[in-house]
């Protein structure tokens, strides 16, 4: 059992250590996401905002500002985590190729990824959170955290697969900034007049938008909306995992047949390798 921990351990240390040197996503936690939620709130009208929330049926009337805020603060922790867990796979891509041949076990190295993505969703969100909470409170803050942490943990499973599957980096960092912004944009009623439309409800942070719209502007607590965002995001965890574990099971090396000694007069031909 000790084993199973200290090999657990030291790839938890080696993603939390990848994801500290990388200063640009460090600057983007610290900047972006205040820059965002505060551009928001001085720039967009304070005018109020009616909108039918899907998930608990209520017609809702927030500030614009504040809703921009809320759907600006989901935009800013998909993209940062998404980013973050796209450019660690990405670059430590060779790194873990070279653990898994030497046997590491790939269980412990995924878990430790996942581990570390769950430590920077939870610091990200709740950073979020009370950034929105410096203009104006949030009628349940636990929830609205509750809903930018699964909806950032959704973005950077996606982050794991796009640095598993694309050979370049501007394609990943492009794939995760389009899918992230048309993704909240579309949800935001005031950017888009389809924000009710059915089509919504299949977007990736579906179920994080209604739960933090519910949690920002009433007392009622949409759990269906956090429940639907969970699927989500164990939908792409497990896509994350499957891939990983191919990328690692195609580094490992062939095994050589070996050659059984000929007839005299014959080739020699090697034995069918095993399965």
């Amino acid at each position: 059992m000790s084993g199973h921990l200290s090999l657990f351990a030291t790839a938890t240390r080696y993603a939390l250590t990848g994801h500290a040197r990388n200063r640009f996503a460090m600057l983007l936690v610290a900047l972006y996401i205040p820059t965002w939620i505060t551009l928001a709130y001085v720039t967009i009208p304070d005018r109020p905002a009616p909108f039918r929330l899907r998930a608990t049926g209520q017609v809702l009337s927030p500030a614009g500002n504040h809703l921009t805020q809320i759907t600006g603060a989901l935009n800013a922790v998909t993209l940062i985590a998404g980013f973050m867990m796209f450019a660690a796979t990405f670059t430590g891509g060779a790194f873990d190729r070279r653990l898994a041949m030497a046997g590491y076990p790939r269980f412990h190295l995924v878990l430790a990824k996942l581990s570390a993505l769950t430590l920077v969703c939870a610091a990200i969100s709740g950073y979020a959170t009370a950034v929105t909470g410096l203009a104006w409170s949030p009628r349940q803050p636990l929830l609205l955290t509750a809903a930018l942490f699964w909806a950032a943990l959704t973005y950077g499973a996606l982050g794991v697969v796009f640095g598993s599957v694309l050979r370049h980096e501007v394609e990943g960092m492009f794939a995760i900034l389009m899918i992230s912004i048309l993704d909240v944009a579309l949800q935001n009623p005031l950017s888009s007049s389809g924000s009710d439309s059915t089509l919504v409800r299949f977007l990736p942070s579906y179920g994080a938008v209604q739960a933090g719209m519910a949690a920002a502007f009433s007392t009622d607590s949409s759990l269906q909306g956090l429940g639907i965002q969970i699927l989500w995001c164990a939908a792409a965890v497990s896509c994350a995992f499957l891939v990983f574990r191919r990328r690692t099971r195609d580094a490992l090396p062939a095994r050589r047949a070996p050659h059984r000694p000929a007839p005299d007069g014959a080739p020699a031909t090697p034995a069918p390798a095993r399965p």
